[in-house]
């Protein structure tokens, strides 16, 4: 099992990284206390994972084939651009990451599926849009019924707030289903793993790093990313799990801190602020090509310094 460390690795850093897109808001916000976030999400990622998480493994895997020298290096290539790119403090999505080092493999071996490629690529670009999309439809929606409610205001807000828990646990099961791909697809691709020890393995792998290293990330990060009311912040975690999990269906694991940056922007159209700034509407363009293209590099250096021989 040990040839399997890179990609627990790399899902740990994913749930370690991800957690302020789920609960956040709800933490930072004194709404629920870290440890019952931590659970509540460790849980709904695991069952994500294990109901839904092959769509995506299918995907990953008919990118290229897989032996399993292969396998190890992609999932460590896509754990060390993950770690590098987050300790330049660079925005970073695992699933580019993962998709850049498996391209780096079927380059490599010319053996490359290019329409499977071009359909992850489309809904990379299409993964804000759909944050916009959703948190446009929601707030509208939510608003809706906000203003149509029997309940004072003090109710209303108290409403909001469990709402922020219960659309946190959906955001978990969303991030899950569609993220646990990047964690172990590469294993079922080599045939060292079947779909659902695979999909427990990463989801797992997830859990733990939401629970051993996310606190102070949901503490701090979730303030600066969401520096919403509960109502808006309702708003961009929901929309955010929803277009996460259409690219569930869809098969291609996509980034959910992507899905509520588009979400965020969303809301700021709607009332009419700047929600984002043009430098961290750059930094997820730059992101979009860097990260695969730092995965790829790092695959092929990582095979290149493995198959060194010495010779006296």
């Amino acid at each position: 099992m040990l040839y399997l460390l890179g990609g627990i690795f790399l899902g740990w850093s994913l749930g370690a990284n991800d957690a302020a897109n789920l609960f956040g808001s709800a933490v930072s916000s004194h709404m629920i206390r870290f440890w019952k976030a931590a659970l509540l999400a460790s849980l709904f990622v695991i069952i994500g994972a294990v109901l839904q998480g092959g769509h995506g493994i299918e995907t990953l895997q008919g990118l290229s084939p897989m032996d399993l020298e292969m396998a190890i290096l992609t999932s460590v290539a896509a754990a060390a651009t993950v770690t590098g790119m987050t300790l330049l403090r660079l925005p970073v999505s695992t699933s580019q990451a993962v998709v850049g080092a498996i391209v780096g493999a079927g380059l490599l071996q010319h053996q490359l599926h290019l329409e499977g490629l071009v359909k992850v690529a489309a809904c990379w670009v299409g993964t804000p849009l759909a944050g916009i999309f959703f948190s446009l439809l929601v707030y509208t929606l939510l608003g809706w019924a906000y203003n149509r409610a029997p309940y004072n205001l003090f109710q209303m807000d108290q409403i909001v707030r469990i709402g922020l828990v219960i659309a946190g646990c959906y955001s978990a099961y969303a991030l899950g289903s569609n993220n646990v791909a990047n964690v172990t697809a590469v294993f079922v691709g080599a045939g060292r793993l079947d779909v659902f020890t695979a999909t427990l393995i990463g989801g797992l792998s997830i859990g733990l790093g939401i629970i051993t290293f996310s606190r102070g990330v949901m503490e701090t990060v979730g303030k600066n990313l969401v520096a919403l009311d509960p109502y808006c912040a309702l708003v961009v975690v929901l929309s955010g799990a929803l277009a996460v999990h259409v690219y569930t269906w869809v098969g291609v694991p996509v980034s959910s801190s992507q899905a509520v940056v588009g979400a965020v922007l969303g809301v700021g159209i709607l009332k009419g602020t700047q929600t984002i700034r043009l430098k961290t509407l750059f930094s997820i363009l730059l992101a979009w090509f860097v990260t695969p293209l730092t995965g790829c590099l790092l695959f092929l250096l990582l095979y290149f310094v493995s198959h060194l021989r010495y010779v006296p």
